[in-house]
């Protein structure tokens, strides 16, 4: 959220965490202000979400950086975060990368342990949200640092438990109740069917929609009553 969608105020009622640009890959100061104005208006726990620096490809395109670079990403993001939320008397909850950021550190325990350390340095009770049994996770068990295993209705997955690439067909999932489907089968199986069809075992603790998603209204709301009608409690931790 906050990144110049302008549909916060339609789904902020149905989640109960929201992952907030901090202006790098989308957003201005404005979008996120509104956007974390909103969270506490609907008692929506505040995630920071940092990504590379370039707007033009929304964040969504790999950049080679070193360590070094990697850790002044993130805290240069945070900085800008806390700037705005703070004086609005927002408590931080979470962080969770974004986009290609996110995938990076999920695939390389290099990367993803610099981003946990840099964390640690700024506020050790953050939670980090983490793609599902993927390296950030690994790392965040390994230092200590809280985390959650995030789950995404309305992205595919592949055989390794990595998102399917999304230049490749069926990444995403734009159907209401197939979204809602795989969420179900994820919570009460443990599972989730790959593109290409075999089941891999999953742990979710918080389940992603994107808020950018074409559908993202109309899966947020089916989601919602879903998860109501499976008496499964929606709240953040």
């Amino acid at each position: 959220m906050g990144e110049g969608m302008g549909n916060e105020a339609e789904l902020m009622p149905f989640i109960s965490s929201a992952n907030i640009s901090c202006g790098y890959h989308a957003g201005n100061t404005d979008s996120i202000k509104k956007t974390i104005e909103l969270a506490l208006e609907h008692n929506v726990a505040i995630g920071v979400h940092p990504g590379y620096d370039d707007k033009i490809n929304f964040g969504r395109v790999s950049q080679m950086v070193s360590l070094l670079e990697m850790a002044e990403l993130i805290a240069e993001q945070m900085y800008v975060f806390e700037r705005i939320a703070l004086p609005l008397g927002a408590q931080l909850h979470h962080v969770k990368l974004h986009g290609a950021l996110y995938n990076d550190c999920a695939k390389d325990a290099a990367l993803s342990k610099i981003f946990i350390q840099t964390i640690q340095a700024i506020d050790p009770d953050l939670i980090i949200y983490g793609l599902s049994g993927s390296h950030t996770i690994t790392q965040a068990k390994i230092l200590g640092q809280p985390f959650a295993n995030e789950v995404f209705a309305d992205r595919t997955y592949q055989q390794d438990g990595s998102l399917t690439p999304r230049y490749l067909d069926h990444a995403m999932i734009e159907d209401a109740h197939e979204a809602c489907a795989q969420v179900l089968k994820i919570i009460f199986d443990q599972k989730v069917d790959t593109a290409h069809g075999s089941p891999i075992n999953i742990e979710a603790n918080t389940i992603c929609v994107h808020g950018d998603g074409a559908n993202a209204i109309e899966i947020v709301t089916a989601l919602h009553q879903s998860l109501k009608n499976n008496s499964i409690e929606i709240k953040y931790v």
